[in-house]
């Protein structure tokens, strides 16, 4: 049986030279003279964007948001959820992200070790033997070889368009 870890070390090595995805930390400052201070996205690496997960040099994390910079402006807003969204990427292009760059908030670090015992940590497990992933909340687990096998080509070689 193939590990989990070897499988993502695969992966790292087909990976090597293709465009990679910010990631960040949504930070809170401190109050300065009393005064409360906008939030902003602090950079917190790089990883590869293969669908629910973001495969790095040395993790694996499963994606949270991802948010594009746009710098601040004043909008007038048809709904709460898009003045969050704007007050969001602001807060990334405060953070120091050009205009326009995809950044990864809410991630969250996956445990191989865990999954490789026979547990599951994020969208990973092992089902019926075999190391697996659930590419959406509500979908049943697919082999784990053969999605990382499609995203790494649909990374290397998007359809026209996308």
């Amino acid at each position: 049986m193939t590990t989990i870890a070897r499988l993502f070390d695969d992966a790292r090595d087909r990976l090597a030279g293709l465009p990679r995805e910010a990631m960040g930390e949504l930070v809170e400052p401190r109050r300065l003279w009393g005064l409360r201070r906008a939030p902003r996205v602090v950079a917190r690496g790089e990883a590869w964007h293969l669908g629910v997960l973001l495969i790095g040099e040395d993790f694996v994390a499963a994606t949270g948001e991802i948010v594009r910079s746009r710098e601040e402006a004043r909008r007038g807003f048809a709904a709460e959820s898009q003045r969050e969204r704007a007050a969001l990427q602001a807060a990334v292009f405060r953070g120091g992200f050009r205009e326009g760059v995809p950044v990864h908030l809410g991630w969250r670090m996956l445990d191989v070790a865990a999954v490789e015992a026979g547990g599951t940590s994020g969208p990973v497990a092992v089902v019926e033997g075999v190391p697996s992933v659930r590419w959406s909340p509500g979908a049943g687990f697919a082999p784990l070889a053969r999605y990382l096998d499609e995203r790494i080509v649909l990374l290397a070689d998007p359809p026209r368009g996308a």
